[in-house]
């Protein structure tokens, strides 16, 4: 592990984009292909399940260290990392001896979950007494299932394609999903008939960049396809040798969640790939995406929830036609070869995105500026003429997303934040009245800028009124803009509302707290967008 240690301190070292890549090609070029199978694995985040209580870890840290559980605690909360807290608290080894595998390691960590505590202690304390540095570092992010490194999966692409003389697209086709390193090997992951030997697998999905103002002085609405942006789970069904697969942007394999599906492997020819959004649908409109959360958190879908929860996939492109990758066909193609096959299956599982049509930008932003009324979060602009391209690309694919909802509500919570920040408090509750009461309904931790940071900070620590744990209730006297993009009825909340996506849109030094918006407010939002 000791050379992993290397690498990730290198990544560490810098913030630009060319040095990390140049960092992962050497480690790739200079590691054996066992430990780079493993290695992969962690960077790209597949790492071992956490089998360690983190109780337990702070515990044995006290015994070891002679440091008062409480401290430990409390130095838990100041730095906001337990891997990090691990490595400051366990006395210091000048005799480092433990040089295992990646291998080796991720073996141990997926067999540790059967052992008895004892066995856990003593295992944990064996590597505390023989690892230092960065090396104790990694093995307590690896024990407390927090392991995350410095760099994205594109690098990670990037770099292997480098060593490996192939394309970024067949890399990422090659890396994508959960898989298991302890189950395959670098050939078996790597060689030239593994896409073919590998017909789960989806196809890197290719996401829309942000649009820009400057874009709408440049291009011609004729050259793109619009269609409402909407909010679900961006999906490939597949179908290839009488199967099918169901994958998430989030390389989750949902085929067993969605059984309502398995009716298409009878109906799409083998070799079809489709792209699109996994949405509740009922009545001929989308339910809120809170029920698609019912349906994804169970491990058993009864037919209750198949009934009050029914899916649909939102179909935007085709990517694979009669075993053939047509990726690299322009989009207008792709669709309408889309279109034949929709009408030929006639599935009600299967509805064909809808095509917007526009005379100009300035008609398809009053439609964006009201897409909520037509239950959408926006547009979606492609490029009539462009290919199925890899990741977030800017030229071809854009999203064009509504203004974010907002309401004025009053901090009521505070918390430490999580690693730079942990030291400060930087996760807000807020609340909004109903009556003379302040009812929570949202937490946000993003949107301030670090001097406003700071100056929410100190202002925490001079209004405390009670203290639970790491929270600190305060003087409810600041008000903020909190903006959310959607909103749904929900029982698990004193308030009785949802929102979705909620972030900090301003500080409102400007208003007093009197001046904050009420829960009827909060329900007429509600009430008007709600699903």
């Amino acid at each position: 592990m000791r050379k992993f240690a290397e690498l990730f301190d290198a990544l560490d070292s810098t913030t630009k984009t060319n040095a990390k890549v140049e960092a992962l090609t050497t480690y790739f070029q200079e590691t054996n292909q066992e430990d780079l199978l493993f290695s992969i694995a962690l960077l790209i985040g597949l790492k071992p399940k956490r089998a360690f209580k983190t109780t337990h870890l702070r515990e044995w840290c006290s015994e070891l260290s002679g440091i008062p559980l409480w401290l430990v605690e409390d130095s838990y909360y100041v730095v906001g990392d337990l891997a990090e807290t691990l490595a400051l608290l366990i006395p210091t080894q000048h005799n480092q001896s433990e040089n295992k595998s990646l291998k080796e390691y991720f073996q141990e960590l997926t067999e540790a979950k059967n052992w008895e505590i004892e066995e856990q202690k003593s295992y944990v304390l064996h590597h505390w007494n023989n690892l230092s540095g960065t090396d104790l570092f990694i093995f307590n992010k690896l024990i407390t299932g927090n392991l995350r490194v410095g760099v994205s999966k594109t690098l990670v692409v990037r770099a292997l394609a480098k060593v490996l003389n192939e394309e970024t697209s067949t890399i990422s086709h090659l890396i994508i999903g959960k898989w298991n390193p302890l189950e395959i090997t670098f050939d078996s992951l790597f060689n030239q008939n593994a896409i073919e030997s590998k017909t789960h697998l989806p196809y890197p999905f290719y996401l829309a960049y942000p649009v820009e103002d400057s874009f709408f002085e440049t291009e011609n609405i004729k050259d793109f396809i619009l269609e409402k942006k909407l909010d679900g789970i961006r999906g490939q069904i597949i179908v290839r040798d009488e199967q099918i697969y169901i994958w998430s942007r989030g390389e989750d394999v949902l085929t067993d969640k969605f059984p309502e599906f398995d009716l298409l492997k009878n109906q799409l020819s083998n070799g079809t790939v489709i792209d699109g959004e996994i949405i509740p649908w009922k009545n001929d409109k989308p339910l809120p995406f809170s029920v698609m959360q019912t349906r994804i958190g169970r491990k058993n879908v009864t037919k209750k929830y198949l009934e009050e929860a029914p899916l649909i996939m939102v179909c935007y492109d085709l990517l694979e036609d009669k075993e053939i990758d047509i990726r690299q066909q322009p989009l207008q193609e792709r669709k309408n070869r889309l279109i034949e096959i929709l009408s030929e299956i006639n599935s009600p599982l299967l509805l064909l995105s809808e095509e917007m049509h526009f005379s100009d930008w300035q008609e398809a932003l009053k439609f964006r500026n009201e897409a909520r009324n037509y239950h959408a979060e926006g547009l979606m602009i492609k490029r009539s003429n462009s290919p199925y391209e890899v990741g977030r690309k800017k030229g071809n694919w854009y999203k064009w997303k509504s203004d974010p909802l907002s309401i004025d509500a009053v901090l009521l919570y505070a918390q430490s934040g999580s690693g730079r920040r942990s030291n400060l408090f930087t996760d807000y509750t807020f609340a909004v009245w109903d009556g003379d009461q302040l009812v929570p309904f949202a937490k946000a931790y993003s949107g301030l800028t670090d001097l406003e940071i700071n100056k929410v900070d100190r202002w925490v620590k001079r209004n405390t009124l009670e203290k639970f744990g790491p929270v600190r209730s305060v003087k409810p006297e600041l008000v903020f803009e909190i903006a959310f993009e959607g909103i749904a009825q929900s029982t698990r909340h004193k308030s009785g509302v949802a929102v979705r996506f909620p972030r900090i849109a301003r500080w409102r030094e400007d208003k007093n707290v009197n001046e904050a918006n009420t829960l009827d407010d909060l329900n007429d939002i509600l009430n008007k967008y709600g699903n």
